[in-house]
């Protein structure tokens, strides 16, 4: 049976989970389709979950674990009256004026939840070399934000995967940190401007390998241990001693259930109207990393949470009135 509510918030990480307290303070009683166990980013809680030590998160003089601050977000948002739904959005109408949202069933006839308004905070998910260990060791030698983990990797030998403008932001930013710092990039060529480039080949911490691509992890006592890397086209594999890799090919916004509906930027995130979390739909409203793909740090998305509960408070009281 479909139930109605108020606000429906779509995705658990700081943004959806700060739109919650946000919201549940407001006295709307949101629900929370937090998603699903996943062994990727877009699981309950968010890439936070896949993190450890967070260090640059204000208000905690000492550090907090991803998932205990995820856990603390949540606590917080329950307390005032978010109720947790474990499941994902697997279909939307926002056609209708009145948003109805499936969670987990997308087949149904009926939707789970409609809602006067609706908050995305799906987030945006890393985009991974696809190797067998690689997700087991995040967090243990292998990151994708050199922001959030690059002062653990201090006096390490670092490598970082691509050859985008990201990759070379990421692999500057570490040598503050690294003894040496390698771009594995699998063309003879990098993509990123001429600026970033230059930047790059200055520094005398930063080697490249050309043409290799990393075709294994290695670990030892649970933690990073090196890497295997190989030309593309074949030929011998190199075992270099890494203690760190940062992966850096870029990333995707969890949209796909969103298209047709809202209108996107050509990467597939949320667009949303300038000085505002409103969408291209009455109605909707988009915070964190869904619909910001320039500084996707924890710190944003919930700055944006809590700016899209306040449009949603705004937008439901001019509904009222």
């Amino acid at each position: 049976m479909t139930e109605h509510v108020k606000v429906v918030i779509i995705g658990s990480g700081p943004a959806g989970l700060t739109a919650a307290i946000y919201a549940a303070r407001a006295d709307f009683s949101p629900v929370v389709l937090e998603g699903e166990p996943s062994s990727t980013s877009d699981q309950p809680g968010g890439q936070l979950m896949l993190t450890t030590e967070i260090e640059n998160f204000p208000g905690f003089v000492d550090g907090i674990l991803g998932p205990e601050l995820m856990g603390n977000f949540r606590s917080q948002a329950e307390r005032f009256g978010a109720r947790m739904h474990g499941a994902k959005a697997s279909r939307v109408d926002l056609s209708g004026g009145r948003a109805a949202i499936w969670a987990s069933d997308a087949t149904s006839d009926e939707p789970t939840y409609t809602a006067d308004a609706v908050i995305v905070a799906t987030g945006a998910r890393s985009l991974m070399l696809g190797l067998d260990n690689e997700l087991r060791l995040v967090g243990h030698g292998v990151s994708t934000c050199a922001t959030c983990d690059g002062f653990f990797f201090r006096g390490h030998r670092i490598a970082v995967v691509g050859g985008g403008d990201s990759a070379l932001e990421e692999a500057l930013f570490l040598t503050k940190f690294a003894e040496s710092v390698t771009i594995i990039h699998r063309r003879d060529a990098l993509r990123a401007s001429k600026i970033m480039q230059d930047r790059a080949f200055a520094n005398p911490k930063i080697s490249f390998l050309w043409n290799r691509q990393v075709t294994a992890l290695h670990e030892e006592g649970g933690s990073l241990a090196g890497v295997t890397v190989q030309d593309p086209a074949g030929g011998a594999e190199e075992r270099h001693d890494f203690t760190g890799l940062f992966v850096a090919i870029g990333h995707a916004p969890n949209t796909d259930v969103f298209k047709g509906q809202l209108e996107m930027d050509d990467l597939g995130y949320l667009a949303t109207q300038p000085g505002s979390t409103a969408t291209s739909v009455r109605g909707v409203f988009a915070a964190g990393d869904v619909q910001d793909h320039i500084y996707r740090q924890a710190i944003t998305a919930a700055g944006s949470g809590c700016q899209a509960a306040l449009d949603v408070e705004h937008y439901l009281a001019g509904q009222e009135a």
